[in-house]
């Protein structure tokens, strides 16, 4: 008698259904949440802005061209300048109002040591728009 108990068992096939009635039910309950909590997070304060006119401020900043060859001459907007003259240049263009971008050109094989001291002059002096300028037709 045990053994025909047994062998039922043994012939009965594995349920490898899996039941999806929970997953459907949780998903449901998830997207009534999200429809009745949507309208409250769009909530908005309706303000009446007032009207004013203005004109657009289409002065672009002068820009200061920094030159760097390999052998360390330095140009200031094409005149060439001494390192030691740098620090009294810089605090000159950071006074002004707007301040002057720094474009540096820098030489391909100029060592980074002398585009780095450039770089640390102009930031103690107090100019803090500072872009590297590159010629995109060399890139490889």
């Amino acid at each position: 008698m045990a053994d025909s108990s047994f062998r039922r068992y043994r012939d009965a096939a594995a349920n490898a259904e899996m039941n999806v009635v929970p997953l459907v039910d949780v998903m449901l309950v998830l997207l009534v949440i999200f429809i009745v909590t949507a309208p409250l997070l769009t909530h908005a304060v309706k303000i009446e802005l007032p009207k004013a006119s203005s004109q657009l401020n289409l002065q672009k900043p002068e820009h200061i061209e920094f030159g760097i060859r390999e052998n360390g001459e330095l140009f200031w907007n094409g005149e060439r300048m001494a390192f030691a003259d740098l620090p009294a240049r810089f605090q000159a263009a950071a006074g002004r109002q707007p301040q002057p971008e720094l474009h540096i050109r820098a030489d391909r094989l100029t060592p980074y040591e002398h585009v780095a001291k450039v770089m640390s002059a102009a930031a103690k002096a107090g100019v803090t728009r500072i872009g590297f300028v590159t010629d995109p037709g060399l890139a490889p």
